[in-house]
């Protein structure tokens, strides 16, 4: 075998085996990615999940407060906010 034979063979190994290293660390580190986006995912699942059963509650306690105590207008402020002031 000549020498530029065995310097071509040569070569084209190193590039295959670099190639092959290379792609195998790269679909490596998009699994690791993809895995991470699936864990933040299940925290915003989690967290939103939390703050609806939160608003839930929060209604509930509303409505039975509001069954308990009646809420009225006083001096011309009103239970919505209006305030009252403004005229003119």
């Amino acid at each position: 075998m000549s020498r530029a034979a065995k310097a071509t063979l040569a070569g084209t190994t190193l590039l295959s085996g670099g190639v092959i290293w290379f792609v195998h660390y790269f679909q490596r580190a998009e699994k690791a990615a993809m895995h991470a986006g699936v864990i933040r995912d299940e925290e915003r699942t989690r967290i939103k999940r939390e703050r609806q059963l939160d608003f839930k509650m929060q209604q509930a306690m509303e409505k039975e407060y509001k069954k308990s105590q009646s809420v009225s207008p006083v001096n011309g402020i009103s239970s919505t906010g209006g305030g009252g002031e403004g005229k003119g």
